[in-house]
Formats: C-alpha cells, sequence, structure tokens
C-alpha cells in the first residue's frame, strides 16, 4: 500500500518514514504544501498523514483543496496542534483522524489499519485465496503447508497480489506497491523478491505471465 506522508520536521519524518517502510508500506515524504497537492494531483494513495504547520500552504488548507476537489484520500492528521478548535477544524474539513505529537508509532500504525477497513482498502486479517494465505499481524505467509515469515518487501509484494487474485500485475505495478520515490530500484528488483518469495514457499505460489507480469491464482471457492 502507498502512503503520502506530509511533514516538514526532518526528524520526525525520517523516523515515521522508517517505521512505514519496516511496516511494508512504500511511501512518499513530501515536506510543503505545494508538494502535497501535487503528489496528490500526479499519484494514487491509499492514505496519507499530514502536518498542519507546513511551509507554504498550512495542512487545513491542503485538507480543504483536495476534499474540495472530491479526492478521496483518506487522510490521518499528525500535529503538534492539541486545542480542541484545530481537532475540530480538521475533523470538519474530512480528516479521517487525528493525532497528537509526540505519539507512539504502533498507535499512528493501528490508527491507519483502522481508517483503512471503514475505507474498504485495508487487509481483512487474513489474506488468502484459499491456497496462499497472509498473515499481516505476523507477516507469515503459507503456501500447500509450507509456512514462512516473509520480510517486509517480499510482505508488500504477496499483499499486492493477493488483494487482486487472478489479476496480472506488471513489473511497474508491484515496484509502486513497494518502493517509495525516493528509493533506489534495480531493474530486477520484483523478480529478486518473488525468487525469494518461491524459494520459501514453492515455485508456483507466485505464477509469471511471460511478457506480462506476475500474478496468484483467483479464489478457490
Amino acid at each position: 500500500m502507498r502512503v503520502l506522508l506530509v511533514e516538514d520536521d526532518k526528524m520526525i519524518g525520517a523516523a515515521v518514514l522508517e517505521a512505514l517502510k519496516d511496516a511494508a508500506y512504500a511511501v512518499d515524504w513530501v515536506r510543503n504544501g505545494d508538494l502535497a497537492i501535487e503528489a496528490i494531483h500526479s499519484e494514487t494513495y491509499d492514505i496519507a498523514l499530514l502536518d498542519l504547520g507546513l511551509p507554504l500552504i498550512d495542512g487545513l488548507e491542503v485538507l480543504k483543496r483536495v476534499r474540495a476537489e472530491r479526492v478521496r484520500l483518506p487522510v490521518i492528521v499528525l500535529t503538534a496542534r492539541d486545542a480542541l478548535s484545530d481537532r475540530v477544524a480538521g475533523l470538519d474539513l474530512g480528516a479521517d483522524d487525528y493525532l497528537v505529537k509526540p505519539f507512539e508509532i504502533g498507535e499512528l500504525l493501528a490508527r491507519m489499519r483502522a481508517v483503512l477497513r471503514r475505507e474498504g482498502s485495508g487487509t481483512p486479517p487474513v489474506l488468502t485465496n484459499g491456497r496462499l494465505c497472509l498473515d499481516p499481524a505476523t507477516r507469515e505467509a503459507t503456501f500447500s503447508g509450507e509456512k514462512a515469515v516473509l520480510s517486509a518487501r517480499e510482505f508488500a509484494l504477496v499483499q499486492a497480489l493477493l488483494m487482486r487474485p487472478g489479476a496480472i500485475l506488471s513489473r511497474g505495478e508491484l515496484e509502486r506497491q513497494i518502493y517509495g520515490w525516493t528509493e533506489e530500484v534495480e531493474s530486477n528488483a520484483v523478480e529478486f523478491l518473488i525468487h525469494a518469495v518461491r524459494k520459501k514457499l514453492g515455485a508456483i505460489a507466485i505464477r509469471n505471465v511471460r511478457g506480462v507480469g506476475w500474478m496468484v491464482d483467483r479464489p478457490t471457492c
């Protein structure tokens, strides 16, 4: 899943970025309101984490513009502004949740999962097509009796495929679910991850459609 992180504080932004990457999210980090609006217009995100005290364009104005354009983007406001009036303003403008700094990363991740579930785009407790199963809580995957704990990027790849069983995903589509803008992606990175997953779960856990991409089977029932 792809996250837009809008945060001008370098220390906070770097910490949240690393935590989200460790949790298998692909993250794009921008540091002002102008870049946030540009990113939202140029990319599709599953959720945005929005600071309010931003340079150039305030976070509340970013939120106001996004909602005026009827962009259906879940937004969690992350801010040091803890006054009731600020929380009310953010929620009234269309924020889906509001988290006051400083916060625990575990709580942020839990709130993200909750918002995504409400939007219908979050992962269920276990993703499965009837043969391949993926547990987001533990990153454990099971296929035909073989069990393995996946790395963050292996998990992101399998999750992307299981969210659309039967669909063929291209290299570009998979890279988009695994890597953020600033991450260097080697030309064979997806193939490397697929090889690693197959080594753990079996050669047919992920199927290759030559010249097109990769897929997992449709649900068996």
